[in-house]
């Protein structure tokens, strides 16, 4: 026995051992294509299908399982619940954890403030929406039941008004489709992320959709626009309105709509008071983004702010410094925090299993061919049933020919198997009739009884051709929707949270307008990229200029207080800014370095100065290849007045000098061999792309290089003809001595 087990012992294998594995180490090679059908495709499509993305009911499949499992337990009546009671609850339909289950119950809940039209009735904390910060308590401390609108999502659902599945185990089944009596499916705001595609769909007041939906449905060349004027959000806001912007959002299902926060000025304490914001930004955000501003001194006019959001709903309070326009300072706001922003709608959604991007208006449309399906289906139960109920009581009247007739054929059977049989004899009718009256108590039969439930056979006729008209006709169930549409935006429409605001100005063209007064002033550049404004009253009064040691002007330019400057680095890059982005200063002050002022990137230094105010013109960049680039000041105006530009010009050659030209001039150009050519610009192509390499214009020997450049009419020139030529490229002409006389003086 030791023996054996001594073998048993030996035989395995000890760590440091070597062991071969049969195939170990062998690569099998699978196509890519193969692996993604295989493994990554089934994936996507899950998420597609079933979790991501929102069905024509409304609802997500999370959303749809604990709706039912909350319905299934009573709470559309009962009272409320522990929250843990309904997640526990709602894992027979949905295995993938109470913490996902919860969180979806808590966006649907009242109290988040995540819906227009919310599904849970709520109490104690679930968090807000509009706060980053305030996180929802347990679900061991919070109570749950659902809202009574919920009466309209199950209406009839026990009429296989819907298909039913089987749960994940089997043990259980549930809807596939909820069969709402209205269109859920933009009445609240849905956002999903799938694989390759999203969804976002905005909200609409549920008494204008419930009328855009009757008028569709009468009409399907209804005008959207005159029953839904815009989307409606549950934080309130007022929405910028674009009638293109809409129309595209409501044929095509794409498209951005502009929100702005609401506010009221205390004028008791100096302050703002914001109580409604735009649906896609929270408080923090806001405040974060304000915060950044003041440090960085872009906004001056605050001198503090706190968030004083409470039991009765969000504030953010904004104290002003004396003296400061509220509304001044709200545009500002408007333009550079989220307290303006926009909700991109991607009204993506599954249709009969397939994705779609569809605009309302199909929407609308797909929802009604459901829900004429649900009613039909609904009706057909109800026909079966009194169809069923008809026979039955039509067996019972039978009998009533002679009762104790049939009381004799049941006492005088044996056995019990062919009391069914004697019955369908004796009286002619079927054996579902027959067990029928075969199954009534002995107390019931009596004919008072059976004229009672024979009363019924006239009004169950009645019924039955009722039922089979409107089964038979698209009209009568078209009319039944509307009627239940109807009823709902009566009884559950509330008046538009978000206030509709026609023929607004942008507010960064009022910010603009507003922070640049217009008013003469002349700029100063020097070598060491300090900038100075200076007004010409105060210009009279000062001495000379300071400036740092070594440092000297190169370019002094009168313009206006709301003219653009453009400075061009040695990165290659432009920084835009207004001249009233820098304050007015004096000759006595050094000014302020550009570098630092317009955020420019480590090491990086600004080279020239370039002043417009309607982009005209054109700059000349001339490079130490001879080549000279011509490029339309128009190049670098932009509609979203960015302030830094890339591929300000080209990096093929190295730029040697930069001139800003209002129109085509002659210009001379000097080289270190004492050559200079004088140069039409109108002889140089103009160039649409802003880092173009340009075209040759000198021709330079080795070793030798542009030395400057100047407009041609700041020289006196003897005989100037002498360095003009035909055609581009030219080397150029010996400078005379009687001309360079004449530039050594300038």
């Amino acid at each position: 026995m030791a023996k054996k087990q001594h073998k048993k012992t030996a035989a395995r294998p000890q760590l440091g051992d070597h062991v071969e594995i049969q195939d170990a180490g062998i690569v099998l090679e699978s196509p890519i294509t193969e692996t993604l059908e295989k493994n990554y495709m089934p994936y996507a499509m899950s998420v597609i299908v079933s979790r991501a993305l929102p069905e024509i009911d409304g609802f997500k499949p999370a959303h749809r399982k604990l709706l039912y499992t909350m319905y299934e337990m009573g709470l559309l009546k009962k009272v409320r619940t522990k929250s843990a009671n309904i997640v526990g609850s709602t894992m027979h339909l949905n295995p993938h954890g109470d913490a996902a289950i919860y969180e979806t119950m808590v966006r649907m809940a009242r109290g988040n403030e995540s819906l227009l039209v919310p599904f849970v009735d709520s109490k104690g904390n679930f968090g807000k929406a509009y706060s980053r910060d305030m996180a929802y308590a347990a679900s061991r401390y919070t109570e749950a039941k659902l809202e009574k609108v919920c009466e309209e999502l199950f209406r009839d659902i026990d009429k296989e008004t819907v298909d039913f599945v089987p749960n994940y185990d089997g043990t259980t089944t549930e809807p596939t489709l909820l069969p709402v009596t209205f269109p859920t499916i933009l009445a609240n705001n849905t956002l999903g992320i799938a694989v390759g595609m999203a969804s976002n769909i905005c909200s609409f007041n549920l008494a204008e959709l419930c009328a855009t939906t009757v008028a569709l449905m009468k009409n399907k060349d209804h005008d959207l626009l005159t029953t839904l004027p815009a989307p409606d959000f549950v934080g309130g806001g007022e929405i910028l309105y674009n009638e293109t912007e809409l129309r595209k959002i409501y044929e095509t299902g794409r498209g951005s709509v502009r929100v702005r926060a609401q506010y009221q000025y205390a004028k008791e304490g100096n302050m703002l008071e914001i109580t409604r914001i735009p649906p896609t930004t929270t408080v923090e955000a806001i405040m974060d983004k304000i915060a950044d501003l003041v440090k960085a001194g872009k906004i001056k006019e605050i001198s503090d702010m706190r968030d004083e959001t409470d039991l009765n709903g969000l504030k953010l309070t904004i104290d002003l410094k004396r003296g400061q326009d509220p509304d001044k300072l709200m545009q500002k706001l408007y333009h550079a925090t989220p307290l303006e922003d926009s909700f991109a709608c991607n009204f993506n959604l599954l249709v009969g299993g397939q994705p779609r991007v569809l605009g309302v208006r199909q929407i609308l449309l797909e929802w009604a061919a459901f829900r004429t399906e649900c009613v039909r289906r609904r009706t057909w139960h109800e026909l079966e049933g009194k169809r069923k109920r008809l026979h039955l009581l039509e067996g019972l009247q039978a009998i009533l020919l002679d009762i104790d007739k049939a009381i004799q054929i049941v006492r005088q059977t044996k056995e019990d198997s062919e009391v069914v049989p004697n019955l369908m004899i004796a009286f002619g009718i079927d054996e579902v009739q027959a067990d029928y009256v075969a199954e009534i108590k002995l107390r019931h039969l009596n004919r008072e009884y059976i004229l009672k439930r024979t009363q019924e056979l006239e009004d169950l006729r009645q019924s039955i051709a009722r039922l089979e008209e409107i089964v038979k006709s698209d009209a009568k169930i078209r009319r039944i929707i509307i009627d239940e549409l109807n009823a709902v935006a009566k009884t559950y429409g509330q008046p538009r949270r978000s206030v509709i605001l026609y023929d607004v100005p942008d507010a960064a063209q009022v910010v603009q307008e507003q922070a640049m007064p217009d008013y003469p002033v002349t700029v100063f550049f020097t070598r060491e990229g300090y900038f100075k404004k200076i007004t010409p009253q105060s210009l009279r009064m000062s001495g000379e200029q300071k400036l740092k040691e070594g440092d000297e002007v190169v370019q002094q330019i009168e313009t206006k207080n709301d003219a653009w400057l453009l400075f061009f680095t040695d990165q290659r890059q432009v920084y835009k800014c207004r001249a009233g982005d820098f304050g007015d200063t004096k000759a006595s002050v050094m000014g302020e370095f550009v570098a630092a002022a317009l955020g420019m990137d480590d090491g990086e230094m600004p080279i020239y100065m370039t002043v417009t105010q309607d982009y005209a013109g054109y700059m000349l960049f001339v490079y130490d290849n001879g080549k000279f680039a011509k490029i339309g000041l128009s190049s670098y105006a932009t509609k979203q007045n960015r302030k830094k530009l890339l591929k300000a010009y080209s990096d093929k050659a190295q730029l040697v000098h930069l001139l800003q030209m209002d129109a085509d001039a002659e210009i001379a150009v000097r080289t270190t061999g004492n050559r200079m050519l004088l140069v039409d610009t109108a002889q140089i192509a103009e160039k649409q792309t802003r880092d173009s390499t340009g075209v040759a214009v000198i021709t330079l020997k080795k070793n030798q290089s542009i030395q400057w450049i100047r407009p041609a009419a700041e020289l006196e020139l003897t005989n100037p003809s002498r360095y003009r030529v035909k055609s581009l490229p030219a080397a150029g002409a010996l400078v005379r001595e009687e001309d360079q006389q004449e530039q050594l003086h300038l």
